[in-house]
């Protein structure tokens, strides 16, 4: 049985997904497909896997593999993760703050249809608190922006989070800290900022149509858009992977869906308002609706890099940091070495559990054989290390897809083909563990 709820939801015997492509047809973005096809094969053992065989018992084991989609649940907690260890290893090792800027309840929608505005929204967002740098401190901060487009009820709610330095580095090649962010001010400049974006970001025609939302949301906050940038507690490196984890999680994790009984489904979450935690209840209909909104554009990036953390600045100011730092014996940056993510094994081992490679049957370990992936949608054998391994091989494809694989190996080979039930079952034990 499925244990993914949201692939439940998605793909079961109700089909809602196909339903819901009948019904809106074109309205549906080209890449919200994509994704949605790539999550419905994450972790289907029948769409490729690697094979690895255990050296003292030669039992066999398969690992799917995974489809890395920007809409899958089970990736992007991974992935999340992992963004947030190298994001404490590759920082300067200063105190940051993480800053929230959001806007008006009115201008969502505008958002939602002009899609385009969002990563004007985070350039504005970002250009704000350097200018405010630059004219109190007349220093360069670093700024890691991350783009939320969801809300706590996973309804369209564009926001951005940010992870800025509190301080940065000033003409003559030092460091200079500066731990002030003036609110009062920062939310009426936000609040001007935001209203202009759109008026500039849009054709005359919907500007006329959505100039009473505008004209709503400038009357309706006479202390600008809100901003929010709390002080951090605790040591640094937990702050930062945290914030990591953070501005890189999903639109709505597993946990948080309690139940589905074929028609609706019932999520619970924080309502920010009273700090209480509430469900909600709706259609399967509503709730795919809800969740495709948050996949973002093709090639659209949702974490983006600025000031001393921008791709074009951030080598050139680690190493004039390096030198200043040795004169004044205070270490901001650390001693360069070679950042690596880290394999899915050793993210399952750093998290406490169980080495996935290790037989639990013997403790002996598994040994890598071959894999199999698709190609023209057909599965192909892609490695194999032995002729044993490829015969294998060739009969697990041939029972995931019930069709009879040619063979493709030279004469020499046959006799490795089993001939009998009583030689199939006795080939998973004859692997190489040399």
């Amino acid at each position: 049985m499925e244990t993914n709820i949201l692939r439940q939801i998605f793909f079961d015997k109700h089909q809602h997904w196909e339903a819901f492509k009948k019904k809106h047809g074109a309205k549906i973005r080209p890449i919200v497909i994509k994704e949605v096809e790539k999550f419905r094969d994450c972790g289907d053992i029948k769409k490729g896997f690697k094979l690895f065989v255990c050296e003292g018992c030669h039992s066999v084991k398969k690992v799917p593999y995974r489809c890395k989609g920007r809409f899958c649940t089970t990736c992007s907690v991974g992935e999340s993760e992992e963004w947030s260890r190298l994001l404490t290893e590759d920082v300067l090792q200063v105190n940051h703050r993480h800053v929230i800027f959001t806007i008006d309840e009115g201008l969502r929608e505008v958002f939602l249809l002009h899609r385009h505005l969002l990563k004007d929204l985070m350039d504005a967002a970002s250009r704000l608190l350097t200018d405010f740098f630059k004219k109190k401190a007349k220093v360069i901060p670093g700024i890691i922006a991350g783009l939320h487009t969801f809300g706590s009820r996973v309804n369209f709610n564009p926001h951005v989070h940010m992870l800025v330095t509190m301080g940065g580095l000033t003409e003559k090649g030092e460091w200079k800290q500066y731990d002030f962010l003036p609110f009062a001010m920062l939310r009426k400049q936000w609040q001007t900022v935001v209203l202009k974006l759109i008026r500039n970001g849009v054709s005359e025609r919907e500007k006329k149509r959505i100039q009473p939302r505008l004209q709503k949301a400038f009357t309706n906050n006479g202390e600008g858009f809100y901003v929010y940038a709390p002080k951090q507690r605790g040591k640094m490196k937990e702050q930062l992977r945290y914030i990591g984890r953070y501005i890189r999680r999903p639109a709505i994790g597993i946990n948080r869906i309690e139940e589905y009984d074929g028609q609706y489904v019932t999520f619970k979450y924080k309502d920010k308002t009273d700090g209480k935690e509430k469900r909600e209840t709706v259609s399967v209909d509503e709730f795919i609706s809800r969740l495709i909104r948050h996949i973002p554009d093709e090639q659209f990036k949702t974490i983006r890099h600025y000031g001393m953390y921008s791709r074009r600045s951030k080598t050139i100011c680690k190493k004039i940091l390096s030198i200043w730092q040795q004169n004044i014996k205070r270490w901001v940056v650390k001693v360069k070495k070679t950042l690596c993510r880290q394999t899915w094994r050793e993210r399952i081992v750093a998290n406490g559990k169980r080495d996935p490679l290790v037989c639990p049957k013997c403790e002996c370990y598994y040994e890598y054989k071959g894999e199999v992936c698709q190609e023209n949608g057909k599965l192909e054998i892609k490695v194999a290390l032995c002729a044993t391994t490829r015969a294998y091989l060739e009969r697990v494809i041939e029972h995931l897809t019930s069709i009879q694989t040619p063979p493709k190996r030279e004469e020499k080979e046959e006799k490795y083909l089993p001939q009998s039930n009583h030689e199939t079952e006795r080939q998973l034990c004859l692997f190489s563990v040399s």
